[in-house]
């Protein structure tokens, strides 16, 4: 089987995005690139994550034909592909359909830090401009916005999230729902303070070696 590690690493994070409140039912998504190979493994399409297995997972190469596989690839096939023939520092992309992130989407407004958590994604986390679901033009704005960044928000839509492996990009999609929730919260009693961008620089270049 093409990239076996892979795969049954998305099924096992593709279950931990439900138990962890990161997306209901079907919605989202997730991938992973082996560089060396150029190939990406991505969820499969319109399957409950809890019965996704390594095999429904499929593999395809970085211009979207599939190597191998069974299952429809995830209709957000190109918002993944054009981030790993663009950022050759992220190997892994994790979208969601958390509520906080995707208030703020809603309101198509960037998520400023008012955590120091959301360093982790690089500063201020913007909001792409709207397109519609699975198309080219929403991959475009998605990592249009994300330049600079491992995170971005989709406008009336959810967020979408980069790592060099799959642990770190849903540390850092745990960690940008978290910030999302925070400053909806303080901003319904009053006005969030936000972190100035050189200590958000700062605590990101802290966070590299955090852990490893």
């Amino acid at each position: 089987m093409e990239m076996r590690e892979e795969r049954e690493l998305i099924a096992e994070y593709g279950r931990l995005l439900i138990r962890n409140g990161l997306t209901r039912g079907t919605g989202g998504n997730l991938s992973v690139c082996n560089r060396e190979r150029n190939l990406m493994a991505i969820s499969p399409s319109g399957m409950a994550y809890e019965q996704i297995t390594a095999e429904d997972v499929v593999v395809l190469d970085l211009e979207g034909r599939v190597v191998d596989g069974k299952r429809k690839p995830s209709s957000e096939l190109d918002m993944h592909s054009i981030v790993y023939r663009g950022r050759t520092d992220l190997n892994a992309v994790v979208h969601t359909h958390a509520p906080f992130t995707a208030t703020i989407a809603a309101l198509q407004i960037d998520l400023p830090a008012a955590s120091y958590l959301l360093s982790l994604a690089g500063g201020t986390v913007r909001c792409s401009k709207y397109a519609t679901f699975a198309t080219r033009e929403l991959a475009e704005h998605a990592y249009e916005g994300m330049i600079g960044r491992k995170a971005v928000l989709l406008a009336n839509h959810g967020l979408l999230v980069g790592g060099i492996d799959l642990a770190d990009a849903f540390n850092v999609a745990e960690a940008v729902e978290f910030s999302a929730e925070v400053y909806v919260r303080a901003a319904s009693m009053g006005r969030p303070a936000i972190i100035p961008d050189d200590e958000v620089r700062r605590m990101f270049e802290k966070f590299q070696g955090y852990g490893r």
